[in-house]
């Protein structure tokens, strides 16, 4: 059972993606948030395409996803004091989405300390067995000590 907190930590992060223009306009939904872990989808769209000729979605809309599915993960931390902004975020493209498929990021908050906090993220189309791409981030944590 999750705790009245955690719970309310998980809805202001969802509320805050939800609420982000470019993540509207990118087609972002929130499949799944709370405790330091978030899923964020995005449909296909062929105003995202990065290659007319083979239909793959350009890589910075992926980029774009796992960012911001990296900082909805630090939000819901339970030891997260409020919000966050990316210092640094690394991602490793394993091959393009299939043309057509959803992909869906999942981000895990897995180390925090007072002014940072860590990440790894993979994003999956309809093949998640084999990750579309891979990444590992430093957030900074609202309120940390600087």
């Amino acid at each position: 059972m999750t705790d009245p907190e955690t719970a309310r930590r998980a809805l202001m992060a969802r509320k805050f993606i939800e609420a982000i223009p470019y993540a509207r306009v990118l087609g972002m939904d929130v499949v799944d948030i709370g405790d330091g872990r978030a899923v964020i989808g995005m449909n296909y769209d062929t105003r995202l395409v990065g290659d007319p000729e083979t239909g793959v979605i350009h890589g910075g809309a992926v980029s774009a996803l796992m960012d911001t599915c990296g900082g909805a993960a630090v939000m819901s931390h339970p030891a997260a004091p409020g919000g966050t902004a990316t210092l640094d975020l690394r991602i490793d493209y394993m091959r393009p989405a299939k043309p057509g498929d959803r992909i869906t990021a999942t981000a895990e908050c897995y180390h925090m300390t007072r002014s940072v906090a860590f990440v790894r993220a993979t994003a999956v189309d309809g093949d998640p067995s084999r990750p579309v791409a891979t990444a590992t981030g430093a957030f900074t944590i609202e309120g940390g000590k600087r």
